[in-house]
């Protein structure tokens, strides 16, 4: 009687995504993914990519196409780079700037001992010797510039040096660029190393002169990250800012070198910039930033050409994401664009009758064919009378008379918008497709509304956000449609943690948990992770401190493990072998304590991937593990 009630008590989510065509794992595996990579240099054409998963293969398959600006039918390409002006050539065309790996430390065994060459021995003296998914060989990421002629060797700009250029783990020719009068190599580096690396985010920005060799910092004294280098058209140096060392999530600003004085153009803008792009006149900035849960394109002028005072003014407005800039035709900025239910495409915004053009339709005839969810943006009042931005995700032909589970979404970060975005994981299209509500807040450290809202979470991690998480699931539970019996907290990274630390404070609210990448044990996980700057901001400190406040409280309170006697619901655990900011203890820990206490549990581990499931065929088990989980708990 007790499994024929079960099945009955399932039979509606399974029946609901069998009668509809909707979105699923496999399907969603097929989709094209659409990579802007510019304007052809004659500026008649927009260069793109698309890559498709080859699941059988467990690979991805990219092809690259041009359209016209104006839009009309792609064409396949081959020499795509021959079409976009190589920034990486000086622009007197004498010389080429590249990076590549060098040896530079002796780490490994087999280096220190010439007898050994078998061993797999790691020798450090020093913090920073692993990072995200790599551990140190002694190699650091320089830049090199050659003559382009035959024959013509690379010469190292940073010899001998212990420093990354690019940025360590995502950086890469961005971080440099020439000087318009070819004399220049601008790049980006932090020049610390060990311990004074891992605890600080002070990159500055380096002007290597060609003829001298002599390398000057031209933020000395900007203690923050200073990226993303980038002249105007009339010759100005600009890039991205943040005021404050060791904060990773500081409020981004667009600074501006004009007649030997940095100028800040989003300074008394209470916003935090994404990404920018010079106008083609050099008298404007154009940047995204996220803004009331979704990302949007902005302006400011650049006084030094307009002679007015820099004034930030929002271009577009609707339920998207605009996620890039990839460049200017007349009155018409090409970016990319996503929402909840489409992937990227590539479309045009005018500027002046801020109308769309969908330029690119990759995946326009799956879509064509499946029942959408529908999005609705709603208020909810916190515990602190604050007014949140809420994003309900209802399932396909939603049905208000009917009742249904759902799902509180937890957003890692912690410092990430929950905007329009299009995730190939945490997917919401995907969730309200499998006959869930799906609850994603905008919840206390999301950027968009405000630094004040931003910097809230930092040192309270387990405090007004976790009770906003709590007032959003309770708002949206009283609508007749939620199903209060079955609820359930997903989330990965900090959104993990807060799976976790829920788990010990959710009153009875939630019926089952899935954590992904999640710190279980914040004492162990400043005793493991690389990028010590992000604790020590985030969490106060280290756990030794007994005098400091705020640290103790993330060790103790804010401390998921010391929860665990409250833990009554099944959870599903899953963790990256590779993952070295959030270590694979976390996971361990967890489903290890809830394994003990007689939980319902799984532990899915990934030995091969990071933070992030990169993998085609692993990222179709991660779905079908992770929805068979709610099927089986919700």
């Amino acid at each position: 009687m007790k499994k024929l009630l079960i099945v009955l008590f399932l039979l509606p989510a399974i029946v609901f995504a069998q009668e509809q065509n909707v979105m699923t794992p496999e399907l969603l595996w097929t989709l094209g993914r659409v990579g802007a990579l510019g304007i052809s240099q004659d500026g008649k054409n927009i260069v793109y990519k698309v890559s498709y998963p080859v699941v059988s293969e467990d690979r991805m398959d990219t092809k690259f196409y041009t359209m016209p600006i104006s839009g009309g039918e792609p064409v396949a390409v081959t020499d795509y780079k021959s079409l976009l002006k190589n920034k990486n050539i000086s622009p007197d065309g004498k010389y080429t700037v590249f990076h590549e790996a060098v040896k530079v430390n002796k780490v490994l065994g087999k280096d220190l001992y010439d007898q050994y060459k078998n061993t797999s021995a790691q020798i450090y003296t020093d913090l920073h010797y692993r990072h995200w998914d790599t551990w140190s060989d002694g190699s650091f990421n320089h830049i090199f510039y050659k003559e382009n002629s035959a024959g013509a060797k690379g010469r190292d700009i940073m010899p001998s040096q212990p420093f990354h250029s690019p940025q360590l783990p995502f950086g890469g020719d961005e971080d440099y660029i020439w000087s318009p009068d070819s004399k220049y190599i601008i790049y980006v580096c932090k020049k610390k190393f060990g311990t004074a690396y891992a605890i600080s985010t002070n990159t500055d920005l380096y002007q290597f002169e060609v003829a001298t060799g002599n390398t000057v910092n031209l933020t000395e004294g900007m203690m923050g990250y200073d990226v993303h280098p980038d002249y105007s058209p009339s010759g100005h140096l600009s890039w991205l800012s943040m005021a404050r060392d060791g904060y990773e999530s500081d409020k981004n600003d667009i600074i501006v070198l004009f007649n030997g004085a940095k100028m800040n153009l989003t300074k008394n803008w209470d916003g935090s910039v994404e990404s920018f792009k010079w106008s083609n006149d050099g008298k404007k900035v154009f940047f995204t930033a996220a803004v009331q849960g979704t990302k949007q394109l902005f302006e400011v002028d650049f006084p030094g050409m307009t002679k007015k005072m820099p004034q930030v003014v929002q271009l577009s407005e609707g339920m998207f994401d605009v996620t890039g800039i990839v460049g200017q035709s007349g009155d018409k900025l090409i970016v990319t664009r996503t929402d909840m239910n489409h992937a990227a495409e590539i479309f045009s915004f005018d500027v002046k009758t801020k109308s769309w053009n969908q330029l690119t339709h990759v995946n326009d005839a799956v879509y064509a064919k499946l029942n959408l969810p529908r999005v609705e943006k709603r208020m909810v009042k916190t515990s602190d009378g604050k007014d949140m931005l809420v994003w309900v995700i209802l399932p396909p032909n939603f049905d208000s008379r009917r009742q249904y589970p759902s799902l509180l979404y937890c957003q890692g970060g912690p410092q990430s918008p929950v905007s329009q975005f299009y995730s190939f994981r945490w997917n919401f299209q995907m969730m309200a497709s499998q006959g869930y509500v799906v609850v994603a807040p905008n919840r206390r450290g999301l950027p968009g509304f405000g630094t004040e809202w931003n910097e809230a979470i930092s040192k309270d991690w387990g405090g007004q956000s976790i009770r906003d998480y709590l007032s959003a699931i309770d708002e949206v539970s009283k609508e007749p449609y939620i199903d209060k019996e079955r609820r359930g907290a997903v989330g990965a990274s900090y959104g993990g943690y807060s799976v976790f630390q829920l788990a010990g404070v959710h009153g009875n609210r939630f019926k089952t948990f899935i954590s992904h990448c999640g710190l279980f044990n914040t004492k162990s996980m400043y005793g493991t992770t690389e990028e010590l700057f992000f604790v020590n901001w985030d969490l106060g400190g280290p756990y030794w401190e007994t005098d400091n406040a705020a640290a103790q409280k993330a060790y103790e309170e804010f401390n998921p493990i010391n929860h665990i006697n409250k833990w009554n619901a099944p959870i599903l655990i899953i963790q990256g072998g590779k993952d070295f900011r959030v270590p694979e203890g976390q996971g361990m820990e967890a489903f290890q304590a809830a394994r003990l206490k007689g939980l319902k549990s799984k532990f899915l581990y990934f030995p091969d991937e990071n933070h992030w499931i990169m993998k085609p065929q692993n990222a179709l088990v991660w779905q079908a593990e992770f929805y068979k989980w709610l099927r089986e708990t919700l």
